[in-house]
């Protein structure tokens, strides 16, 4: 399954590449589930980025590798995938880009996700698709 979204931001792109670190990662974070970074370690090929999913109930770990970065006058992008996933996903690949737009850009993400089964996968759909809504008002606040 996948999703795509894109928000415009009023910085240009160097400037909101260099905003995603750690502090970015943590902002992000919906309200639900809680989410504890254990790990991070940047956005270049190699790096590790490990999350503690907190369901109040049970806790999920997730680790993701990021696998491709790439900067160009165009755009700037690095791609996580995960490696270690919660017991809901099978496959998990995330593409951060950001568009140069001249005094502007855009990030897009393009998600790739599955569940164990297709029924899981559909139903994952509503949830991860909010989730990633949810940044969109932060992108615009942190990079206006």
């Amino acid at each position: 399954m996948k999703i795509n979204l894109s928000t415009k931001v009023n910085q240009n792109y160097l400037s909101v590449k260099n905003g995603f670190d750690e502090t970015l990662f943590t902002k992000l974070s919906p309200p639900f589930p809680p989410v504890k970074l254990a790990r991070f370690d940047g956005s270049e090929i190699g790096d590790l980025v490990s999350l503690e999913l907190n369901f109040l109930l049970f806790k999920q770990q997730w680790t993701s590798e990021i696998t491709e970065s790439k900067t160009t006058d165009a755009e700037y992008y690095f791609v996580d995938e995960g490696v270690k996933l919660p017991f809901f996903l099978k496959k998990w690949r995330h593409k951060h880009r950001i568009i140069n737009l001249g005094d502007q850009a855009e990030i897009k993400d393009e998600v790739e996700f599955s569940g164990p089964f297709g029924l899981a996968t559909l139903l994952l759909y509503p949830a991860i698709y909010l989730q990633f809504l949810y940044r969109k008002p932060i992108y615009r606040r942190i990079f206006s």
